[in-house]
């Protein structure tokens, strides 16, 4: 099982930025790819961006792509996400999740694809 720690969370002004970070350790040789999902009060958790680890492949929700930008470091064992031009709709609770089973690949914007989870970092956008 691979252990997930986020960070960066809190308030920002609309307009502003957050940048988020996911710390992995144990077994991280594991890990295929690595994603953000988001879940706002009273829905759903939803996928944010996906990237890769060996390879950097990045994927994102089309709604999201162009403010928000996922980027690794393998010999920090890190995956951040960037947030520009934050709305308040942006406001949720963000985790960070671990793919190992590569048989999952195909449903990797679905939380169910994903067995390694953080706690989630608060993001409040106010407007």
């Amino acid at each position: 099982q691979v252990a997930l720690v986020e960070s960066g969370g809190g308030l920002a002004p609309a307009g502003g930025s957050l940048r988020l970070s996911c710390k992995a350790s144990r077994r991280t040789e594991d890990i295929y790819a690595m994603a953000w999902f988001r879940q706002a009060p009273g829905k759903e958790r939803v996928f944010v961006a996906r990237i890769t680890w060996v390879g950097g492949v990045t994927l994102y929700d089309d709604s999201l792509k162009g403010r928000f930008t996922i980027s690794r470091d393998k010999d920090k064992n890190t995956v951040d996400l960037q947030m520009r031009s934050l709305k308040p709709e942006d406001t949720a609770v963000y985790y960070c999740a671990a793919l190992t089973d590569v048989g999952r690949w195909s449903t990797s914007r679905q939380p169910s694809a994903y067995d390694d989870w953080g706690q989630g970092t608060q993001v409040i956008v106010s407007s």
